[in-house]
């Protein structure tokens, strides 16, 4: 029993000491984490879903921070003010907890919360592009469009590659 223990650790020591070895071997074949994303690829619908999934899982904590807050505010108040009913600040140790019903009704009004910012986020990005194409299009013809991008390291290389000289 004891030489299988030993046998076993000394596997375990060499299968990690060869994984740390390949880990090393090659970094050259693996893409470096700190490359920008490139999103020019993607048609806009995907752009704005992923635009609508970031702000309405951004927005869950502090749905659910209020709709809690503001079930034990209404609680409180049906059961008359009651000091085991007291709303979270001023919750007291031997304080009547949520139920599950109650519980997941908070939750499910905290998700359908966040998503409803993440439509009403929605709605006004896309006003402001239609609003944006609008002016666009009623420019008369020949008018030039500047668009404005930050500085990158791009803009700075010439042609063949090269940086271009700043002198002059």
């Amino acid at each position: 029993m004891k030489t299988k223990a030993v046998f076993l650790a000394a596997l375990l020591f060499a299968f990690c000491a060869l994984r740390a070895a390949w880990a090393q071997s090659s970094p050259a074949t693996i893409p470096s984490a700190s490359a920008a994303f490139d999103m020019t690829g993607f048609p806009q619908w995907a752009k704005d879903l992923r635009r609508g999934e970031i702000v309405a899982f951004g927005s869950f904590p502090f749905a659910f921070f209020f709709t809690n807050f503001a079930y034990d505010m209404y609680r409180s108040a049906s059961h008359g003010w009651d000091r085991r009913y007291a709303p979270w600040p001023v919750k007291a140790a031997g304080s009547v907890g949520l139920t599950q019903r109650e519980q997941l009704a908070t939750l499910g009004v905290a998700a359908g919360g966040s998503v409803l910012i993440a439509v009403a986020d929605h709605l006004i990005l896309r006003y402001k592009r239609n609003k944006r194409e609008k002016e666009i299009r009623s420019l008369p013809a020949g008018t030039p469009i500047i668009i404005r991008r930050p500085l990158d390291a791009e803009a700075d290389e010439g042609p063949d590659g090269q940086a271009a000289e700043q002198g002059s």
